[in-house]
C-alpha cells in the first residue's frame, strides 16, 4: 500500500494523467475518494480501476463525451478491489505505517493551524444551538494534542524500547498515529453534528438538493451504500466550505 497520507493526491494525479488534462476534481469526486478510503479499498485497487475504466472508454467506437468524473471509474475500482481482497487484509494498518514521513513538529503545526482556524471562524447559531462552543472546545483539544506530541518527541521523554529498537519504535509511532487519527475523527464528527443542527433548514435543504442533483447521473454506476455515504460526505464538505473550516484529519496535512 502506498503512503497513507498520499491516498487522495495519488488518485487525483492518476485520474488527471489518464484523462489527459488538469481537470479539477469536484466535491463529489473528493467524497467518492473518501468513501473508498473509509471502506479500506487499497490505493493500488483504485489506480487499477481507473486504468481499467479508461481502457474500456478508449475501446468505445465513439468518444464524443469525455470522462469528467471519478464516478465513471467506480465499478472498475470495486471490481479491482474484489480481485485484491486477500492482499487488502490489514490495509488500514499498512496505510498508517506509511505515515512516518511526517515528523512531530509538522503534525503539531498542522493541529495548531486548524485550532486557529476554528477559533476565528464565524459559525451559525440556531435557536439555543451554537456551533462556536464546540469549535472552541475542538480547538482546545487540538492544542493539547499538539503539545502532547511535542513533549513525547523530546529526547529522554521515554525509555528506549528493548529488543529490536527500530521495529518497536516504528510500531509505537504507528499506533500513536492511529490513536491521533481516531481522536481527530471524533472531533470532526462532533463539529459536523453541531453544524447540521445550527445551520438554517433552508440552507441544509439547498445543499442536499445540490447533492441529489450531482449524484443523480451516478446512481446506476455506484452501489447504493456508497451513494448514501457520498451524499453524507458531500453535505459535510459543503458545510465546511460554507464556514471556511478546515478538515482535521491527518489526510489533509
Amino acid at each position: 500500500m502506498e503512503n497513507y497520507f498520499n491516498y487522495f493526491t495519488e488518485i487525483e494525479e492518476h485520474f488527471q494523467k489518464r484523462r489527459g488534462s488538469g481537470l479539477l476534481l469536484s466535491t463529489l469526486d473528493w467524497a467518492l475518494i473518501e468513501t473508498w478510503k473509509d471502506a479500506g479499498i487499497p490505493l493500488e485497487a483504485v489506480l487499477r480501476g481507473i486504468e481499467a475504466a479508461f481502457e474500456r472508454y478508449e475501446q468505445r467506437p465513439s468518444k464524443t463525451r469525455k470522462v469528467n468524473s471519478l464516478a465513471y471509474c467506480a465499478q472498475e475500482v470495486l471490481a479491482a478491489s474484489e480481485d485484491m481482497k486477500e492482499a487488502a487484509v490489514g490495509a488500514t494498518r499498512s496505510q498508517i505505517e506509511g505515515a512516518s514521513g511526517f515528523g512531530p513538529a509538522e503534525i503539531a503545526a498542522f493541529l495548531r493551524r486548524n485550532a486557529t482556524a476554528l477559533e476565528s471562524a464565524q459559525l451559525p447559531q440556531g435557536g439555543a444551538i451554537s456551533a462556536m462552543p464546540i469549535a472552541i472546545e475542538a480547538a482546545h483539544s487540538l492544542r493539547e494534542l499538539a503539545s502532547g506530541i511535542e513533549s513525547k518527541a523530546q529526547p529522554g521523554s521515554q525509555d528506549p524500547p528493548p529488543g529490536d529498537q527500530g521495529v518497536e519504535e516504528r510500531g509505537n509511532e504507528h499506533l500513536r498515529l492511529e490513536d491521533l487519527e481516531r481522536r481527530l475523527t471524533v472531533l470532526e464528527e462532533k463539529l459536523f453534528a453541531v453544524l447540521l443542527a445550527a445551520t438554517p433548514d433552508e440552507q441544509i435543504l439547498a445543499v442536499r438538493a445540490e447533492a441529489d442533483r450531482d449524484l443523480a447521473p451516478y446512481r446506476r454506476k455506484v452501489p447504493a451504500a456508497q451513494i448514501e455515504q457520498l451524499h453524507k460526505q458531500y453535505v459535510h464538505k459543503r458545510l465546511l466550505e460554507r464556514y471556511s473550516l478546515p478538515r482535521l484529519s491527518l489526510f489533509y496535512m
